[in-house]
């Protein structure tokens, strides 16, 4: 099966237009993806206009998964190499490894509702919580493969996907999803191109936001004068 490239990835200048362009289309992929796939409506992604102060101050809370969309460049790569021995190894922590191109949002949406399962509710025919159910005692790479042949979720991604309204420009960029959760007390990165989640450290419901917009800014900071970021932030309504 293959998987449409999101439309809503920020392939242009960092206009006010095109911020919000972007920022809203993460949120509308995000929620139309939530319903296609039969979560409750008690946790909804919120924008995160800003990973300081009183940006921050302005997502709800409770709040326990943060997912960041950023390009992908060598110096994120080179990153990354460096922290090859960081990798956790958790069994309370659902991991999916992505094999799947095109599939990083839809991974990382998965991350942050797999790790909350407890905290949500689902329709009876939820194509999501079979999903999460079927996967629970797989492997990372057994839960990519059963990802590969879902026609259900890949089917909702598609679907969503060419619904997005901002257009990727000629110049293309690689830009990549990731997902921050709490997960009893413990902050995650959770990336699919990874082996394994990054455990950054003690957390709770009140900081969890703040720290991983602190984890956040690391990537921000690594990219010196790129502005091409955006996130949104899992919250109860």
């Amino acid at each position: 099966m293959e998987w449409t490239a999101m439309e809503i990835n920020p392939e242009m200048l960092n206009k006010v237009g095109n911020r919000q362009c972007r920022h809203v289309g993460n949120r509308l992929f995000n929620r139309r993806m939530m319903t296609k796939l039969g979560v409750g409506e008690s946790w909804r992604f919120v924008d995160v206009l800003g990973l300081e102060g009183e940006q921050l101050s302005a997502v709800p809370k409770p709040c326990c998964a943060l997912m960041l969309l950023f390009p992908l460049t060598q110096q994120h790569e080179s990153f990354r190499q460096q922290q090859a021995d960081k990798v956790a190894e958790n069994s309370e922590v659902y991991f999916l490894k992505q094999t799947v191109v095109n599939s990083c949002g839809t991974i990382a949406l998965l991350h942050a509702v797999a790790n909350n399962k407890s905290k949500l509710t689902f329709d009876t025919d939820s194509a999501l919580k079979k999903f999460l159910d079927e996967t629970a005692n797989m492997s990372a790479n057994d839960r990519a493969k059963h990802l590969e042949n879902n026609q259900a979720i890949c089917g909702a991604h598609n679907e969503v996907a060419a619904q997005g309204q901002c257009r990727p420009e000629a110049d293309k960029v690689n830009f990549h999803f990731i997902a921050f959760v709490n997960v009893n007390g413990q902050l995650y990165e959770f990336d699919g191109k990874m082996n394994g989640p990054v455990n950054h450290g003690a957390t709770k419901d009140e900081s969890f936001i703040t720290d991983a917009a602190k984890v956040c800014r690391g990537f921000v900071e690594r990219e010196q004068g790129e502005v091409r970021f955006s996130a949104v932030a899992f919250c109860h309504s």
